[in-house]
């Protein structure tokens, strides 16, 4: 499967042989790859440099490496979750404006919320209600930390509704670290949190009848006041 690696470039070439193996379904998620002995002996390169390279391919979530009598470098199954941490850091970091979020927000979630009423289902209005009574009752108690859960799976429920793996993890990375831009420069009360159920009463309402877009000018809508009130509280 694998040749001496190129000499000039060892460590990228075994990075690049083991990943190609993977992306091209030669290594299939569970397969082990052969012992660290026969690897280095394949590749024609020192123990050093082929654990170097293992764990190049581990922090880009191909394989996992596991200790042990039954260990070794097992093939994982690929999935977002390496870049969604990225962007879930970048956020939690505060690397970007809110203006920026902002911006990506409205660009994003009213193409979603467009595409979440066109095909949504008996079944995702009836989630989306459930959610939306529940965010309800925390409003009523006057429980805005829990409120503010709950409008977190509403808007990650919305991207679950497009049926696109792509904007479900990039809905759900933004809405699971957004909220910390809430508490500092816009913390949530009575009037904040009945703006927001309002909002969504108003989308779930279009969504029932499929009304693509009003359900995108409503998300729109709603971002934009929402950071609006946000740049004004963050003015120095």
């Amino acid at each position: 499967m694998f040749k001496k690696a190129k000499q000039n470039r060892v460590f990228q070439d075994v990075v690049d042989q083991i990943q190609e193996a993977i992306l091209d379904g030669k290594l299939t998620p569970g397969n082990k790859l052969p012992a660290e002995r026969e690897l280095k002996d394949m590749f024609n390169t020192s123990r050093g440099t082929l654990r170097e390279a293992l764990r190049v391919l581990e922090q880009k979530g191909l394989i996992e490496i596991k200790l042990g009598v039954s260990g070794g470098a097992i093939v994982k199954r690929i999935d977002a979750e390496p870049i969604a941490e990225s962007l879930a850091l970048l956020i939690r970091s505060k690397g970007v404006s809110i203006e920026h979020i902002s911006e990506f927000r409205i660009k994003l979630e009213g193409s979603l919320a467009e595409l979440a009423a066109v095909r949504a289902t008996k079944k995702d209005i009836k989630e989306l209600e459930t959610l939306f009574n529940k965010a309800k009752s925390y409003y009523e108690k006057g429980d805005w930390d829990t409120f503010l859960k709950i409008d977190e799976k509403m808007h990650t429920y919305i991207g679950f509704m497009t049926r696109n793996p792509v904007f479900q993890f990039v809905q759900k990375s933004i809405h699971d670290n957004i909220h910390q831009y809430y508490e500092e420069y816009l913390p949530m009360d009575k009037e904040r949190t009945l703006e927001n159920l309002t909002d969504f009463e108003k989308i779930i309402e279009a969504m029932k009848v499929n009304d693509a877009k009003t359900a995108s000018e409503i998300i729109r809508d709603h971002v934009k006041r929402f950071n609006d009130k946000m740049k004004e509280k963050n003015k120095p």
